[in-house]
């Protein structure tokens, strides 16, 4: 039997997640467990009562006294900006649900949102319902941008949602890929949607949010710390089936989305590059793998969906070399053209001592070898072709 859907959330619970949102930071176990005990509004009075757990006060701080929810409300309806709530329909239960199985492992720092401020026209759980993260460094490679692109590109144009985190390099190409495609593509942001950091992504915020979806844990007005970062990368991994990591530098945030992927039990995969790129120690490092488990290698799409998808529906082409006039040859007519000089003619006979058959086998299969411009005939004899004598000095 299907449960039924939440009914419509009461504004009171809405105030108290929009205040919580702002008090708390995010991923706190004993924050989200006191709301999720004695819900929203009940935990937002015993906090600012300071008759909360000696944990959550611990965390919230200075902010207990702080009240700046009509603002929030106020600055998020001028910006197009609205509050998704676990109360909510669209919220992304399902693939939020293995952070609270994290968090009662006793996982440090993974628990659930407990609000979401979002901009874009897609409902939350459908815009991540199949999702992959494309992730890497900032201080990208043109390698690096143009794999992440052909990635993302490929999954977008596959109908799978593309999710990164709205940073120059690896992350902007991903991006920009999926709306190439005309794909959906989801921003997971580390400060207040009213503020878009980078400043140079400016533009590709608003075309994100045009088709897409924009995402924070933060309230309007919120600036992106450094270690907010660090946060709402756990987010990243989360809304996602897997996450690719294209370039990561031996120091690098993405080093915790991959940690987060893996602690959540989703599909880790890392993109190859160079081994004298420095941009490239991070994603090496994780296919090597460790205590921890390494990634998967993954160089294309269909690599990625292989790793995601359903199982036997989404299976990767395997590389194939382009094809060859030779690939059709049967045994004689292989043993044939192996015994054919490159350049110095030879006749039937010749031939026929060197491929080892007989001089009548030869002469039956030479006119169809030349049909296939493979070899060709000259006043003194058999050899091969100009086509295969450029293809055997290049191989």
């Amino acid at each position: 039997m299907t449960p039924p859907r939440p009914g419509p959330v009461r504004l009171t619970d809405r105030r108290a997640r929009a205040w919580l949102t702002r008090a708390a930071e995010p991923g706190q176990a004993a924050t989200y467990a006191l709301v999720r005990q004695v819900g929203p509004v009940e935990a937002v009075r015993l906090i600012r009562s300071r008759q909360a757990p000696p944990s959550v006060l611990s965390a919230v701080g200075s902010r207990c006294d702080e009240d700046r929810v009509d603002q929030d409300l106020s600055i998020a309806r001028r910006f197009g900006i609205r509050l998704v709530t676990p109360e909510d329909d669209e919220w992304p239960a399902q693939m939020l649900h293995p952070m609270l199985l994290a968090i009662e492992r006793g996982v440090p720092d993974l628990a659930p949102p407990l609000g979401l401020w979002v901009r874009g026209p897609l409902q939350v759980d459908e815009a991540v319902r199949k999702a992959v993260a494309v992730i890497g460094s900032r201080a990208s490679t043109a390698y690096g941008e143009h794999v992440a692109a052909e990635i993302a590109f490929g999954l977008a144009d596959r109908g799978w949602t593309v999710v990164s985190g709205g940073a120059l390099g690896i992350d902007g190409a991903a991006h920009r890929a999926a709306l190439a495609a005309d794909g959906i593509t989801v921003a997971v942001l580390a400060g207040g949607l009213d503020r878009p950091y980078p400043a140079a992504h400016g533009a590709l915020f608003e075309r994100i949010a045009g088709s897409g979806l924009l995402m924070s844990e933060w309230p309007p007005g919120c600036a992106p710390y450094r270690r907010r970062f660090l946060i709402r990368n756990r987010l990243i991994a989360a809304l996602s089936a897997g996450t690719v990591v294209v370039e990561a530098s031996a120091r690098s945030g993405t080093a915790s989305t991959a940690r987060r992927c893996r602690e959540l039990g989703n599909s880790l995969m890392a993109v190859p590059g160079p081994v004298t790129s420095a941009v490239s120690v991070g994603t090496h490092e994780l296919l090597r793998g460790g205590e921890e488990g390494g990634a998967r290698l993954v160089c294309s799409a269909g690599q990625v969906l292989e790793e995601v998808g359903r199982l036997g529906d989404d299976l990767a082409e395997p590389p194939r070399a382009p094809p060859v006039p030779r690939d059709g040859l049967d045994a004689l007519a292989r043993s044939v053209l192996d015994g054919v000089p490159v350049r110095h003619p030879a006749t039937p006979e010749r031939i026929a001592r060197a491929a080892g058959v007989a001089v009548l086998d030869v002469l039956r299969v030479l006119p169809a070898l030349e049909l296939q411009d493979l070899v060709e005939l000259t006043g003194e004899g058999w050899r091969l072709s100009a086509a295969e004598r450029r293809a055997s000095s290049g191989g």
